[in-house]
């Protein structure tokens, strides 16, 4: 974690109006760093949330969410 704390800390003050935790700010650098990632949750957040700043997050997740 120590490796990505700059781009952990910048994806949380990017999305400070949500708020976005720490563990959410994780998944998200997670999906960053791998190709073909695809997050599967249950946190309608998700939808929010941008890779690399402005790409989708593939996503996993019930329609309602």
């Amino acid at each position: 974690m120590q490796e990505h704390a700059a781009q952990l800390a910048a994806l949380m003050r990017r999305y400070a109006e949500v708020p976005m935790s720490l563990a959410d700010a994780c998944l998200v650098r997670m999906i960053e760093l791998l190709d073909d990632g695809v997050l599967m949750t249950f946190d309608s957040d998700f939808r929010i949330y941008r890779k690399h700043n402005r790409r989708l997050i593939p996503l996993l997740a019930p329609e309602s969410v």
